[in-house]
């Protein structure tokens, strides 16, 4: 059995953060192999570019644009190796918290004589961006004040605390601006360089306007022996102004240790994973590093909890139709804070009339949007590992008037089936399903112009009901709740169910009949209840077959044999950001992997093995060309190729739930609450060893081997069997 191994180094990957809210995750890379740190990095919604660039300047006052002939990823640090004549070095980045990027060298002078290097820190934002009193030389730092605008349009002030050890020297200066570059040639500083080898000191930013540029600048002399090696670190810490921020304490060592401890101590507050499956194994820690590398801790701005963004650039804010997948995986973590939170980040901020926002930024609610998400399955998941008579007691009502809001408005005419107003707030835009009762939709914006009753819309309002009862602090209400949940559970089974074709459907809401689109999110109802004996042999003729479901990776979001279909993520002849005709979403694979398990466990064992090559062609689908050293997470996928969509440039994209299909699919675990435990992994046939799972205070551990587990609970054998024969422990 092979351990996952956090610490495998990889050539082809430089994101770095340790969740604080500041992530160094550029899109497109361009200068990740250059001193410092100058592609793009977000604090949240916020990006901001470039943070920084370190200069060798030799006495001429020319500085080469060094490139790295080596680098080496880990979830904790990224190092490059550079060289010059006589010169080798080492840099080694990380995000060792508290809102700092470092930079650490390890300079060794290869000669028989010393050499004498200037060393110069500095970074150039807009002009603009900056105000005449924005340079400040605080406790032998420089701290840059400048202004950030997000996708929203609104501004927030950041302070950038720079420091170089050792430094002697200090300067900023306006200019008009210059090549967008790491280039030292292209600095104010460089023509005044030769001769006085300094900078000015000054920091009055001066100038008849503000356009341009405003160049900053941090310098110290290195002077190394022959033959020995000198170290030094450079950084920069990035506070919002006006916003709280949790004050972290300051650690001893360096950098790069300090970030190592502390992804260990991140990851020893969760379940640890063994697998003879390499894909398993490596794509666990994978989703633990994303997740940890988007989040946010309490306090950070209007967060009043923890909480996770859905991932890097635009996405680096929470965005509610990935909050469920985040409450999924996290609720597996020690701490119920940390699921719990995700899910308190929206409803923390929910509207007046019940409407919960689309996105929660950093420090305001400006164009928010809308999502729908399944917040009772989620909630309803996040109990199942951590009840919390509290914490539901204080989410019910906020969850009772999301749901009136729910009702009253996306189902007005009270048929138990809900609206769906625009492409966009299903998160599933361009696709057949909006065409079939407007075929002008994939031109609207987030207009509300269309009406159609959506199949994964209805079953998550479904989810909620069902929730609501069970939450309800008296009888009154709880039968309001299933009132609604029997009305909804009749009109998917009628109105949504075509019986002729076997497959669920949206509705037109203007003639009541089925659009008979089929979707992935067609399978959604076998995710619950809502579906008995007689759908179940649908959901196999249309799944499995090669023609409309089954591609080699599955699952496209559209049927093969949609006219619209397109696995190549082109819309009508040009190739979208976010198309949803045909390729593959691992949202939705998420779905339908739990609806089949859900299937296989309760009507058809004998699809297990379609559960596992499932599961097991998504894991592999998120790694680059099958390589279980290198795994991903894209937005979507090719269905015939595999291959994500890095023309997106959106990786470690935090929208699915996978590590928890392996806990509850492979692993077996699946948790009730107060109530206790079943276990009954998936014929896998792979060696599986899954430790340090807690549910509702218990500690768990399993081992899956030649067709047989063994489950201790509070560290006594509790069951053991072969798979396929599941058990049931009661604490």
């Amino acid at each position: 059995m092979r351990p996952s191994a956090p610490a495998s180094a990889r050539h082809d990957k430089v994101s770095l953060g340790s969740g604080d809210g500041l992530a160094w995750t550029p899109r497109f890379p361009a200068w990740h192999d250059t001193p410092g740190f100058w592609d793009e990095a977000h604090f949240l919604q916020y990006a901001l570019q470039p943070l920084f660039a370190l200069s060798f300047v030799g006495p001429d006052g020319n500085a080469d644009l060094l490139r790295a002939r080596r680098l080496r990823w880990t979830p904790t640090a990224l190092q490059l190796d550079y060289a010059w004549p006589g010169v080798a070095a080492v840099e080694t980045r990380s995000a060792p918290g508290d809102r700092r990027l470092v930079s650490e060298w390890s300079i060794t002078n290869r000669t028989r004589r010393t050499i004498e290097l200037d060393v110069v820190l500095w970074a150039v934002v807009a002009g603009e961006s900056v105000g005449p009193r924005g340079a400040t030389a605080p406790n032998g730092r420089l701290r840059l004040v400048r202004e950030a605008t997000d996708w929203a349009e609104e501004s927030r002030a950041f302070a950038l605390d720079y420091r170089l050890d050792g430094a002697t020297g200090r300067e900023a200066v306006r200019s008009e601006l210059s090549g967008a570059a790491p280039r030292f040639d292209l600095t104010p500083f460089y023509d005044t360089w030769p001769g006085r080898r300094r900078l000015s000191g000054s920091l009055r930013l001066e100038g008849i306007d503000r356009t341009g540029a405003v160049y900053i600048a941090l310098h110290r002399r290195l002077r190394i022996a022959a033959r020995r090696t000198a170290s030094f670190s450079a950084s920069v810490r990035v506070t919002p102004l006006g916003v709280g921020v949790p004050r972290a304490p300051s650690p001893r060592g360096s950098a790069a240790h300090v970030a190592a401890e502390g992804w260990e101590r991140w990851l020893s507050g969760g379940p640890s994973l063994r697998s003879g499956d390499r894909h398993f194994a490596s794509f666990w820690d994978h989703r633990w590093w994303g997740l940890r590398l988007h989040s946010a801790p309490a306090g950070t701005g209007q967060y009043r909890t923890s909480t996770v963004c859905e991932g890097p650039g635009f996405f680096h804010q929470p965005i509610s139709y990935s909050a469920m997948c985040h409450a999924r995986e996290l609720r597996w973590r020690h701490a119920a804070a940390e699921s719990q939170g995700v899910i308190d980040t929206f409803f923390d901020h929910q509207a007046p009339d019940g409407k919960v926002p689309g996105r929660v930024y950093l420090d305001h609610l400006t164009r928010t949007d809308f999502y729908h998400a399944d917040w009772g399955g989620a909630v309803e998941d996040v109990l199942d590992i951590h009840p919390d008579p509290r914490w539901s007691r204080a989410l019910y009502p906020r969850l009772a008037r999301y749901a009136t809001w729910l009702t009253d408005t996306r189902d007005a005419e009270g048929s138990g089936m809900i609206d769906v107003v625009d492409q966009f707030e299903t998160g599933q835009e361009y696709m057949s399903r909006y065409q079939a009762v407007d075929p002008g939709a994939d031109r609207y914006g987030w207009e509300e112009r269309i009406r159609l009753k959506g199949i994964d819309v209805t079953v998550y309002a479904y989810r909620l009901y069902v929730l609501l009862a069970r939450l309800a602090p008296e009888a009154r209400a709880a039968g309001i709740w299933r009132a609604l949940a029997d009305r909804t559970r009749a009109a998917v089974r009628g109105a949504m169910w075509d019986p002729a074709a076997q497959m669920f459907s949206d509705v037109d809401p203007r003639t009541g009949r089925r659009t008979g689109v089929k979707a992935a999110v067609c399978f959604y109802p076998y995710l619950t209840d809502l579906v008995d004996d007689t759908h179940i042999d649908g959901m196999g003729r249309h799944l499995f077959d090669r023609r409309e479901f089954w591609t080699p990776w599955p699952v496209p979001s559209s049927s093969v044999d949609d006219p619209l279909f397109d696995p190549d993520a082109r819309w009508k002849g040009k190739r979208h950001a976010c198309p949803w005709n045909g390729r593959v979403w691992p949202m939705t694979n998420s779905h339908v992997t739990d609806a089949l398990a859900r299937v296989v466990r309760l009507h058809r064992p004998e699809w297990a093995p379609k559960l596992v090559e499932l599961l097991g062609k998504f894991v592999r689908m998120m790694s680059f060309d099958q390589d279980p050293r290198r795994p991903n997470s894209f937005e979507h996928y090719h269905p015939f190729n595999g291959r994500g969509s890095v023309y997106r440039g959106v990786d470690d994209y935090q929208h699915s739930w996978v590590n928890d299909l392996i806990v509850r699919h492979v692993a077996g675990v699946l948790p009730m609450g107060e109530e206790g435990v079943v276990f009954d992994p998936m014929p896998f046939g792979v060696p599986v060893r899954l430790s340090r799972v807690r549910v509702a205070g218990h500690r768990i551990d399993v081992e899956v081997s030649s067709g047989r587990y063994r489950a201790r609970v509070d560290g006594r054998l509790a069951a053991a069997g072969r798979i396929g024969a599941p058990s049931e422990v009661r604490w």
